[in-house]
């Protein structure tokens, strides 16, 4: 493979048409169907689907055989589902998603949302490094090596639009779609992570998910607080002792065992290998607000902070009246909205039950309390490192970004890997992304850092080049390079 000109065609195709159609993406405000129930009536995410699949549509006919379906099951979000035929009887299965979380509030001046903005090679808005670059770098990957003539596998590519709710119509998608799927030896997915923009990422574990409405009911309606505080308790305090059984209030340690586990010792050396690439980058990342520091000096540790130990976060509050409005009143009930990230290896069912427990037995003075727990998802520890592959890490590592490649976890959950990890347990995984330094997915002033998506897109088209020599077929790019030259 020519690498120049892998980086050159990558390149010149992101800048001619890729960022232009994220532009046009970012500013569909095309929420995941938790945000936005009403989804079918507002269009957006068919919206969304018809500006990739179109796009995508008017590249097929440089991959012959290729077919593109927009596929629709009554009652669940669509799926975009490209299959491409290859040069060997094998398959790869290349994922992506095009939902977005909601608005969030905080934006800079000047940008917002669905306000694509575009500075210093970042592309402002909602969406485009998580995950809407997905299908454009996936086909990408593929026309490029169409242009040198290298052999690769049968390809799928799979975009959904349901990952930011937990992709729960995706399963029956899967079912639905698996003979057309196959089973892929390798599952390329670009909805992750990259500790910084100097090197590839490869993630090699993800965190699993529980959590719900945690509801405090002491009185049936509002009473005046100087009338009632000393006699009835505060819903917010009784709250707070329910939230203490279940995390250290003064470290953040989560004291369930059933959401615990054993950290593999690979993954530990793994952590310092990322730590040492990172060094205070692991923590300065995140807009810390005057003299808020990290929980731990240690950068290891917060690496397995966040990659292999459960965390709490109170997500969302109810019950309690804005400032402005807040008169003296000892309020009925206080409902908190808890997130409980998991280590890769735990149940989340279980996880999810003993929250439950922990939360409802035993209510504090006899008050009345409900946690009703949201799906469970679960969280996935990468299978062993084919040798093939990590050596095609490291070199399309070092030809795009000029740098060795990097191994980490990542704290977020993809529900669709685990998925697949059980389905497909002989294939190999490549999960990487662009989310990477201060790219704040899912908060304000998200962005996608364009050249990190240019290289990443070529890392892919040289890994599925790779792919293919190791299942033995490497003379096939040289003979159809050779007979495109005589044609010329």
């Amino acid at each position: 493979m020519d690498v120049n000109a892998l980086n050159a065609f990558v390149g010149r195709l992101w800048d001619e048409e890729i960022v232009p159609q994220l532009v046009e993406y970012v500013a569909i405000p095309a929420k995941s169907p938790h945000f936005d129930p009403d989804w079918e009536q507002t269009g957006h995410i068919d919206r969304a689907v018809e500006h990739m699949a179109g796009w995508a549509k008017s590249k097929l006919a440089a991959l012959p055989g290729a077919t593109l379906e927009v596929v629709r099951l009554p009652g669940r979000t669509p799926v975009i589902l490209v299959e491409v035929p290859g040069d060997i009887d094998d398959t790869v299965l290349l994922y992506g998603h095009l939902d977005k979380q909601p608005e969030m509030t905080g934006w800079a001046e000047g940008l917002g949302p669905w306000t694509p903005v575009i500075r210093d090679d970042k592309l402002y808005g909602r969406g485009g490094a998580d995950d809407g670059y997905a299908i454009y770098a996936s086909l990408t990957a593929l026309l490029a090596l169409k242009e040198q003539g290298i052999a690769r596998a049968r390809c799928v590519i799979l975009i959904e639009a349901c990952e930011e709710s937990g992709s729960y119509d995706l399963p029956h998608y899967v079912d639905h779609l698996a003979d057309r799927i196959g089973s892929p030896s390798l599952v390329i997915c670009l909805d992750s992570g990259c500790g910084n923009y100097d090197q590839l990422w490869l993630t090699t574990s993800l965190r699993g998910l529980a959590g719900g409405q945690l509801t405090v009911e002491v009185l049936s309606e509002g009473v005046h607080s100087g009338d009632a505080s000393g006699i009835v308790p505060d819903s917010f305090r009784l709250a707070r002792a329910l939230v203490s059984r279940i995390e250290d209030e003064k470290t953040g340690e989560v004291l369930l065992p059933e959401l615990t586990a054993q950290i593999p010792p690979e993954r530990i050396e793994q952590a310092k290998v990322a730590a040492a690439a990172l060094g205070e980058e692991v923590w300065r990342k995140f807009p810390f607000k005057g003299d808020t520091h990290p929980i731990l000096d240690d950068a290891v540790q917060l690496v397995l902070n966040r990659t292999w130990r459960a965390q709490l976060a109170v997500v969302g509050a109810d019950g309690l009246p804005t400032p402005a409005a807040a008169g003296n009143v000892l309020r009925p009930r206080t409902v908190l909205k808890l997130s409980m990230r998991l280590p890769p290896t735990v149940d989340g069912q279980k996880a999810g039950e003993a929250m439950t427990r922990a939360l409802t037995e035993d209510p504090p003075q006899g008050a009345v309390v409900s946690f009703q727990a949201e799906q469970a998802g679960a969280g996935w520890n990468a299978p062993p490192l084919a040798p093939w592959l990590e050596a095609a890490l490291q070199k399309a590592s070092k030809a795009t970004f000029g740098r060795e490649a990097a191994m980490m976890g990542e704290g977020g959950s993809i529900p669709f890997i685990g998925m697949l990890g059980a389905k497909f347990p002989k294939a190999q995984f490549l999960i990487t992304g662009v989310l990477g330094p201060h790219s704040n997915a899912h908060g304000p002033n998200e962005f996608l850092h364009i050249p990190t998506g240019c290289k990443v897109t070529a890392c892919a088209a040289m890994i599925l080049a790779d792919h293919a020599a190791q299942k033995g077929c490497p003379g096939i790019g040289v003979a159809r390079r050779s007979s495109r030259r005589a044609g010329r």
